[in-house]
């Protein structure tokens, strides 16, 4: 293959493992083993594309202009990396006011190490574009370094963007809303979905009772925002409420998934042959089970415990040209439970087990399980572990489940 030839492959590469990894940080049968090799292969075709020299940046640079978000990837970290002003310059101005490419663009500052990063989102941040100063804040957030002033004037900015993110910036770093308790019930009830959200999101995680409320709201339609506001709201009632609207959610067919997944939230057993009744369901089968696991710890496929797809049944998208469904099975990478063999697991180890309790992965919720589960669990069962840190020891950074593997090996063990 010619020169030109291996640069381009290291660049359709980079594109296609960015991609995959944008899906495997969310996804329930993903270590953090398996992101740093994923991590490794990506990072070695950007080595590739910077052993290159100028020749694997004008590669990048002309894939500024595709309509594919993801070849921005390399782009990106080849710019921020080199320092250099003109190769920077050009990959802000290919992003301006594309959000999927701006996404691309905060995910390579994200990739950098820090000492590489930090002055590149320095200047954004006292950039006169409201775009710039988003990348800014967002980069800092990832790296989880605190701006400063600049995050409180975030979160008073008229671009709506920027505001959010300054806003969720706050929680991700553990940091006091600085503004009054009038501005944020302002925000709670504002027209913008994203400032409501935003708003609710990192006060509800600093135990703001009408935050809390605020973010059951949102489970109950089709916003974006759902699970992640799920995963809070519940880890902040108090058990008893939280019990209690979990049944709500069982109720009606459109926030039955919810109920599910919420029941691993709670992890409480008691709960337990309730989630087992749900797996005779086709459609909440798999994700039943993963809340079955996100308690006990039961490992549906190591112990015997795994199921048949049921006959006939269809999730995701198929080869009919003339079936309207395009969506990606969501329980695409979960084991099919067995409900029976499960039912008989549980008769043998309840005991082991005091309702009332809330436990992850087989034990009750402490600082040193939860350690355990982001240096040991699954990507799902680390981000659980990430927030119930960050409630529990108050102002600690929620850590960053998403972060480069290679930089989070390390980051891992002094937490």
């Amino acid at each position: 293959m010619a020169v030109n030839g291996i640069i381009a492959e290291f660049a359709e590469q980079a594109a296609f493992l960015w991609v995959l990894r944008t899906r495997a940080v969310g996804e329930p049968h993903f270590s953090l083993e398996d992101l740093a090799k994923l991590d490794e292969r990506l990072d070695a075709h950007l080595d590739g594309l910077c052993v290159a020299g100028g020749a694997g940046w004008d590669l990048c640079k002309e894939a500024l202009g595709s309509s594919n978000p993801a070849e921005c990837f390399a782009s990106g970290v080849l710019a921020f990396e080199s320092g250099e002003t003109e190769r920077i310059q050009a990959v802000l101005d290919a992003v301006d006011n594309n959000y999927a490419k701006t996404r691309v663009l905060i995910s390579a500052l994200g990739w950098l190490k820090y000492e590489q990063a930090c002055p590149q989102f320095k200047k954004l941040l006292v950039s006169e574009s409201p775009l710039h100063r988003y990348i800014g804040i967002a980069a800092s957030a990832i790296h989880r370094h605190d701006p400063g002033h600049h995050l409180d004037k975030a979160v008073n900015d008229p671009d709506i963007l920027l505001m959010a993110r300054g806003l969720r910036a706050h929680g991700e770093l553990a940091r006091e809303i600085k503004i009054s308790s009038f501005r944020l019930r302002e925000n709670l009830t504002d027209d913008d979905e994203g400032i409501r959200f935003s708003s609710a999101w990192p006060a509800a995680l600093a135990g703001n009772e009408e935050a809390v409320s605020v973010l059951k709201d949102f489970v109950c339609t089709d916003s974006p925002y759902k699970e992640k506001a799920l995963n809070t709201a519940l880890r902040r009632m108090e058990p008893g409420a939280a019990l209690s609207w979990q049944r709500q959610l069982a109720e009606f067919p459109q926030t039955i998934r919810c109920a599910v997944i919420g029941a691993g939230i709670i992890g409480d057993p008691a709960l337990i042959p309730w989630l087992i009744g749900q797996m005779k369901t086709p459609a909440l089968s798999r994700v039943a089970g993963e809340a079955f696991t996100m308690i006990t710890g039961a490992d549906i496929d190591w112990e015997e415990l795994r199921g048949k797809s049921p006959e006939g049944f269809a999730a995701g998208p198929n080869d009919d040209p003339n079936d309207e469904n395009v969506a990606m099975d969501a329980d695409g990478n979960l084991p099919w439970p067995n409900s029976e063999s499960i039912l008989q697991w549980w008769h043998e180890h309840k005991g082991t087990f005091q309702s009332g309790a809330r436990y992850l992965l087989g034990k009750p919720i402490s600082a040193e399980h939860l350690r355990h589960v982001l240096q040991k669990g699954l990507q799902r069962q680390r981000a659980a572990a990430a927030l119930e840190l960050a409630i529990i020891e108050p102002g600690r950074p929620l850590f960053e489940v998403r972060a480069p593997g290679f930089r989070q090996r390390i980051e891992v063990e002094h937490i």
